[in-house]
């Protein structure tokens, strides 16, 4: 009964977030604070800065450094090489006036290896009419995106949690619908065929990206890193019918001061490969996610570039195997006028392929061995911390009690020889 309040009272606030008016007056005096960047909107495929959704999006897209659910596709192709969970989601953003955003992600991982793929789709109605008010033309303008995701965690271990270098191959194609010879001069509106073709277009590209965990004044107890750092280019390729691509590098840092809050902080340098001087400036994005209960979680932030800004916020309700995503978004990137949207995600849970359950075995026989060798049954912790490396090799403590027993027994044998008298 609890969550299903909740459940109502994330809706209604939402909604009511919906409602909200912000003087249109203002955003002059906020394009006068941020100034306008003369070099945005030049790159192709806009589908490539449209976040699908999810918690990376409640976050204002500040999570490069965090990159730790089906989120990091976008942002960290990094990140798959220490997810948790393997997972299944859908995304549904609606974007401007009738644009609206799909997606779907799968991600796991094999011990340090991680893989993923999706797609995202956007699509807008298309409609054209002569001067007489008369449809001549009609479809979908859409973009979409396909992305093949792969990571590796290197130099993972007890006491370093690794390097994870990822990879994301995206292909993108741009569809447009024919249009007509109809103008301003009245003409039939006879549509050309294979007009829309001509503008269609089709590009690959690359994500690098790098993430690192560590711990950094941590005051609470647990075994998980409680900061992290990244760097990440986007979207490396050649130009797509003269224009550049959004190609971007992103440096970013995520903290972790209390166990139930996490922040971060991204730094961003679009690069147009074209010419360099008309790449857009650069911009940033802060976030921060709160854990209320083991089913509720909220967050919000914001995102600042040239000529105006970006305020999120969402929820996240899991109800153990489904967790629903939701996020409000106020966006004056784009618009002139206070721009009003939502995005809702779905994301399954498909286990965490036993790591759990291993981890659990691991330390319980660490233990039993560490209650041997307090008992002097140096022979049984041996043999404990051996099973313990035989299931995870990586687990140093047990390689130190090994040694330490090895040692003090070469050290009594070298005392026994000393004391034994030579004839």
């Amino acid at each position: 009964m609890n969550r299903l309040w909740v459940f109502f009272l994330g809706i209604f606030s939402v909604s009511a977030a919906g409602a909200l008016d912000f003087d249109p007056g203002g955003y002059g005096s906020l394009s006068d604070i941020y100034g306008v960047d003369d070099n945005a909107g030049l790159t192709a495929f806009p589908v490539l800065n449209v976040p699908m959704g999810g918690r990376s999006e409640g976050m204002a897209t500040a999570f490069t450094a965090i990159a730790d659910d089906l989120s990091f596709i976008e942002w960290n192709p990094a990140g798959s090489a220490t997810l948790e969970y393997t997972e299944l989601g859908f995304f549904h953003n609606n974007w401007i006036a009738d644009t609206h955003v799909e997606s779907i992600v799968f991600a796991s991982r094999f011990r340090d290896l991680g893989y993923a793929a999706g797609a995202k789709w956007l699509y807008t109605p298309f409609s054209e009419y002569n001067m007489f008010g008369e449809r001549v033309s009609k479809g979908y303008y859409s973009e979409a995106v396909a992305t093949l995701n792969v990571s590796y965690n290197f130099f993972s271990g007890y006491y370093f949690s690794g390097l994870s270098l990822g990879a994301n191959l995206k292909g993108a194609f741009r569809f447009v619908p024919d249009f007509s010879d109809a103008d301003d001069q009245g003409e039939s509106g006879k549509l050309i065929s294979g007009s829309g073709l001509e503008q269609s277009a089709a590009m690959a590209m690359i994500d690098i990206g790098l993430l690192t965990r560590f711990n950094f004044l941590k005051i609470y107890h647990a075994r998980e890193r409680n900061a992290s750092a990244a760097l990440v280019m986007r979207n490396l390729g050649p130009p797509s019918g003269g224009d550049a691509l959004p190609t971007a590098v992103t440096a970013s840092v995520a903290y972790k001061p209390l166990r139930p809050l996490t922040l971060d902080f991204d730094f961003t340098v679009p690069l147009n490969f074209t010419d360099i001087s008309l790449s857009e400036k650069p911009y940033w994005a802060a976030g921060m996610n709160v854990t209320i209960t083991s089913f509720l979680s909220m967050r919000m932030g914001v995102l600042g570039k040239s000529g105006g800004y970006r305020v999120t916020t969402g929820s996240a309700l899991n109800f153990g195997k489904i967790a629903l995503d939701i996020n409000y978004s106020l966006d004056l990137l784009t618009q002139l006028t206070p721009l009003n949207r939502v995005s809702i995600a779905v994301r399954f849970n498909f286990g965490d392929q036993g790591r759990k359950e291993l981890s659990n075995r691991v330390d319980a026989l660490y233990l039993e061995g560490l209650d041997a060798y307090a008992a002097g049954r140096y022979d049984l912790a041996v043999e404990r911390w051996q099973e313990v490396l035989e299931l995870n090799p990586k687990f140093n403590p047990a390689k130190e009690g090994i040694a330490l027993i090895e040692n003090s027994r070469a050290l009594d044998d070298h005392i026994r020889e000393m004391q034994t008298l030579d004839f």
